[in-house]
């Protein structure tokens, strides 16, 4: 397979340099472009780059000159990890310049016509491509989003469930990593010894984006799942992995623990049939232990894919009560749009790139 030529729009920044890591020999994807601000354009990118990562920076990427952040770049696709303040009108001149825009920032999570994608759970809602390019005048470029770094492994653990008993409320509350805000995001004396029991913006995201996802598509209209959802975001001291308690009731009545257990054992999306690169074999690790999953012990799980579930039990007020663990900046920010851009090289939707 001739692969296709890719670039990261804010490469420098934390949620960039995982692009860069994960991108580095991929099988379907050659990574031919990094662009960041002014500030770092011009220069290679072993210099412009702070890399903190615990894997080495890519050889190849190393010696990458940094882009500046407008079309033109050598590629079919970019992957943006760029500030929300910038990406809204920087991404909708890449897609109107041809480009494929697989994003990572909320700026257009909440447009009519935009996607809001985790392959497993609304892989359908691609559908819209289409009638965003046919609305918006733009020939082969497009916009595709995947979601907040909580609400995407929430979606995931809810799909199963919605499918076989119906969701009625729930109640979730994370435990997020410091990489979920940056490198520059809170400050140690903030972080250390401490829990910060609010995170500007995060708790308004989780409701609409997971509702986006779980929700239907038809003859080009998004329609959102119908239940109630109560988020409390909180800051922790890990350095990656956001872990979330939930609550859960069912619009079916009198669901045994071995039910639930069975939809999320049985789930089998699209992404594991098709075999992508990407795509961990058990989207969903079930763990029995009392005391997981564990941030350190379970974040890795299916190469930093997979959602690890544990502690399934009767809720008092709900119906029933478990916690999951996801890697924040691989599952839950670069992994997945590289996976969305997997899924659809796999379905035909990018051979207007080949």
């Amino acid at each position: 397979m001739q692969k296709i030529k890719v670039g990261v729009l804010g490469a420098t920044g934390s949620v960039g340099q995982r692009f860069v890591q994960l991108l580095a020999g991929h099988p379907w994807f050659e990574c031919t472009a990094l662009a960041a601000s002014a500030r770092s354009a011009g220069r290679p990118y072993r210099e412009a780059c702070n890399w903190f990562l615990s894997a080495g920076m890519p050889d190849r990427a190393a010696n990458m000159v940094v882009q500046p952040i407008e079309p033109g770049l050598d590629c079919q696709l970019v992957f943006s990890a760029l500030p929300a303040e910038v990406a809204q009108s920087v991404e909708e001149d890449f897609a109107a310049a041809g480009y494929g825009v697989l994003t990572n920032t909320k700026s257009h999570r909440y447009d009519s016509d935009v996607p809001l994608v985790t392959a497993e759970v609304n892989p359908d809602h691609l559908a819209m491509i289409p009638f965003q390019q046919g609305q918006r005048g733009w020939d082969r470029g497009f916009i595709v989003a995947n979601s907040n770094c909580v609400a995407m492994p929430l979606a995931m653990t809810l799909a199963p469930l919605q499918r076989a008993f119906g969701i009625k409320a729930l109640i979730v509350q994370t435990m997020q990593a410091l990489s979920g805000a940056g490198y520059h995001g809170v400050p140690s004396l903030a972080a250390l010894d401490n829990v910060i029991p609010f995170i500007k913006g995060e708790e308004e995201k989780i409701g609409p984006e997971t509702k986006k996802m779980l929700g239907s598509f038809s003859d080009g209209k998004f329609d959102d799942a119908n239940f109630k959802l109560s988020a409390h975001c909180n800051r922790v001291a890990a350095l990656d992995g956001h872990m979330e308690t939930v609550s859960v009731s069912f619009e079916a009545p009198s669901i045994s623990p071995e039910a639930v257990l069975e939809a999320w054992h049985s789930w089998g999306p699209l992404p594991q049939k098709l075999n992508l690169p990407s795509a961990p074999k058990c989207p969903l690790v079930i763990r029995p232990e009392p005391n997981r999953p564990q941030t350190r012990l379970d974040r890795d799980n299916g190469n930093g894919m997979a959602v690890t579930i544990g502690r399934l039990r009767p809720c008092e007020v709900l119906d029933f009560k478990y916690v999951h663990l996801s890697h924040n900046t691989i599952r839950g920010a670069a992994g997945a749009s590289i996976l969305n851009a997997e899924l659809m090289l796999a379905q035909g939707m990018l051979d207007q790139f080949r």
